[in-house]
């Protein structure tokens, strides 16, 4: 393999370079805003009860992993949120793919879907709460609700646009609509997939928490609500912290997974 050129040398060194500042800066405002949060609760800037501060937060997340409570509430949000997620994505595929292979069917549920997509979902939690009790299936469904009709859309969509060269081709060798969806349509919907599981990661997260907030004794959502009735302020900062870490974290999930399909397909 031929060695780099000096030229080309140069530009991966400044990208490097370019990539550790990037890095460096969002490290350096992050931890800025912590400082400045800080010391403005202890310089009575603001009012530490009510917007608590990074060391309240540590305190009250400290204690409550003492007694080994916040891990009971962060696994109760996560399980709900992975389980929302994974049925939110095999739910939106099969549908999207009736919808495909059925064009009529498509054309009559199309703007049922659009209108069901715009919503408000908030609206739907209490009725869940009434229809299917306070349980953890309630938070699921409720999970599932925020992000499945946009999911369905998205997907048809990418399925509708697939390159129509490719599938004049599969039908001149003599295949059907099924050969077309299982060697052009769903392998060229990859980067569809990735893209709809990151937007639905976050948004069957935000479902999740909504349910917490209504029918729920345990979860973060649950915490929000609970801290801020009995005026914990820390505990309601804390829960937020922890949803913004969870947040990143399966999102950078949803990144290794697309970078693995990448480099397979």
């Amino acid at each position: 393999m031929a060695e780099p050129s000096l030229a080309q040398q140069s530009f991966l060194e400044q990208r490097r370079r370019r990539l550790r500042a990037i890095s460096f800066a969002r490290i350096f405002i992050f931890l800025l805003f912590l400082l400045v949060w800080e010391m403005s609760a202890r310089f009575h800037l603001i009012d530490a009860f009510i917007f608590s501060s990074p060391t309240r937060v540590c305190r009250m997340f400290a204690s409550m992993t003492a007694d080994h409570s916040i891990f009971i509430h962060m696994g109760a949000t996560l399980t709900e949120t992975l389980l929302s997620f994974l049925f939110v994505f095999l739910f939106s595929l099969l549908t999207a793919i009736l919808l495909w292979l059925f064009r009529s069917l498509s054309k009559v549920l199309e703007p049922y879907l659009v209108v069901l997509n715009s919503l408000p979902k908030s609206a739907l939690a209490p009725l869940l709460i009434v229809w299917l009790g306070a349980n953890m299936k309630t938070i699921i469904v409720a999970g599932m609700s925020v992000a499945v009709f946009g999911s369905i859309l998205t997907i048809y969509t990418g399925f509708s646009e697939v390159d129509p060269e490719k599938i004049k081709l599969i039908y001149t060798l003599g295949g059907n609509r099924r050969d077309v969806l299982r060697k052009v349509v769903l392998p060229g919907s990859i980067p569809i997939f990735i893209n709809t599981m990151k937007v639905n990661i976050g948004l069957c997260l935000v479902g999740v928490v909504i349910g917490e907030f209504i029918g729920s004794r345990q979860g973060l959502g649950y915490l929000i609500i609970y801290g801020s009735q009995v005026f914990q302020l820390d505990m309601v900062l804390m829960s937020i912290v922890i949803l913004c870490l969870m947040a990143m974290l399966l999102y950078q999930a949803i990144n290794l997974m697309e970078k693995y399909c990448l480099k397979r397909f």
